[in-house]
């Protein structure tokens, strides 16, 4: 009796172990939490230092046995074996929950960090083409403004580039009787330009070579270029100087980051700015990928201008807002999406630049052209100390600080009237 119980208890073994070893190797972690739960003490999992014996086969016909007979133990479904316990699968997976719930985070923090697609101007889903527009060499599109004397009328003709947050409307706005065409542009991503995913402090300043080029400005034409834009005239008096009849900066937003600063002055530029934009350009500059997140969650302030925080304005600003009151068409400048406009601008012009305009010989030599930098004393989003120092450092830069002024001092009355004269004719 004892060897055929030990006979049916080692036969239903073999078939519980070919069950498992069927049983597909890939069949996921819940699988493995069960088979890792059992394994203990189990008999599931043969040892390879103790090989199973059998018992001899009786001789003669074997005679029926009733499971009541089979020393008094009740009848299991796994030849006698007690069944795992639900303690021991519950207590298997309660110790994975805290890698589930981390993969989770991850993948939930991952999405919040991914700027959604931009709204590509005539695809479907975004904004209308309603401006003309160039098509550059790599296939993306420039729409561009034209205003001032026509082309082919005009003494002289000037290269606006706008700032942050802003478009092509945004220009400066001089008096007819100069004689000046202007052409002005949406940046990549503002307005109805293709955004550049790519886009580098160089790529902007070849951008503006193929525009002139494919409106025949001719060999050389003039360049001004406010906030960011302004920032944007240091990459073209380096990769475009031979285009380039003369330069107007207008309160240039400065990298903290550019080499040859001394401390005190990057020290004391930085704590101009509101608390929260030292923040938010701290993100752009060491942690570029987390801009997005960082300017469009609720837990921290964002960056002040894309917030409107009137912190930011000095006293003339604030006098000279009023003037803005045109600006109807102020709500393409985000009509891509913040992400390839605003962000882009930031993760760029406070990005890690290979190269310092502290660092540029004379682009223009031998009296071809004039480069003038003009900053407010008062200006509270870029500081004046950048400026103030690269116009002592740089002989050939001509400096105009107004002691007064703040960061919209071109749209002042008369200003844009005298920053296009001093570029075009000098300052005698």
């Amino acid at each position: 009796m004892y060897a055929q119980a030990q006979l049916h208890s080692s036969s239903a073994e073999k078939t519980n172990r070919a069950d498992a070893s069927a049983r597909p190797r890939g069949g996921g972690d819940l699988f493995c939490v069960y088979i890792a739960a059992r394994a203990p003490g189990s008999r599931l999992i043969a040892s390879p230092s103790q090989p199973e014996t059998r018992a001899p086969r009786a001789s003669g016909r074997r005679k029926p046995t009733t499971m009541a007979a089979d020393s008094g133990r009740k009848p299991t479904a796994n030849g006698g074996k007690a069944p795992a316990t639900k303690a021991s699968d519950s207590g298997g997976i309660a110790r994975r929950l805290p890698r589930l719930a981390f993969v989770l985070l991850l993948a939930l923090a991952y999405r919040q960090l991914q700027a959604p697609p931009p709204k590509i101007p005539g695809t479907p889903g975004g904004p209308p083409v309603t401006s003309p527009r160039v098509k550059l060499q790599d296939g993306r599109h420039l729409a561009y403004f034209e205003s001032g004397v026509p082309r082919e009328e005009a003494k002289y003709k000037i290269i606006f580039v706008h700032g942050f947050d802003s478009c092509r409307y945004d220009v400066l706005r001089v008096s007819p009787e100069l004689g000046i065409y202007l052409l002005s542009f949406d940046r990549p991503g503002y307005g109805e330009s293709d955004p550049h995913p790519g886009r580098t402090e160089k790529s902007i300043a070849l951008d503006i070579e193929q525009l002139a080029d494919a409106l025949e400005l001719g060999p050389k034409f003039y360049l001004a270029g406010f906030s960011m834009g302004g920032e944007i005239m240091w990459s073209c008096l380096k990769y475009i100087p031979h285009r380039l009849s003369g330069v107007a900066i207008l309160g240039p937003v400065g990298n903290y980051w550019w080499s040859g600063f001394p401390a005190n002055v990057t020290r004391d530029a930085w704590n101009v700015q509101v608390a929260q934009d030292k923040w938010a350009v701290g993100v752009a500059h060491h942690a570029p990928w987390l801009t997005y997140w960082w300017n469009t969650q609720k837990l921290f302030p964002a960056s002040s201008v894309i917030s409107f925080n009137p912190a930011i304005f000095s006293r003339e600003d604030m006098a000279v807002i009023p003037k803005l009151a045109h600006r109807t068409y102020a709500y393409q400048a985000r009509q891509q999406g913040e992400h390839e406009s605003l962000h882009r601008d930031m993760t760029v012009g406070f990005g890690k630049w290979s190269w310092s305009p502290l660092e540029l010989e004379d682009p223009l030599p031998g009296g071809e052209g004039r480069v003038h930098l003009w900053h407010g004393a008062e200006d509270l989003i870029a500081p004046v100390e950048l400026s103030r120092y690269i116009s002592q450092r740089l002989p050939w830069v001509r400096y105009h600080e107004l002691p007064t002024a703040g960061h919209l001092f071109p749209i002042a009355d008369g200003m844009a009237d005298t920053i296009v004269k001093s570029l075009l004719l000098g300052d005698e």
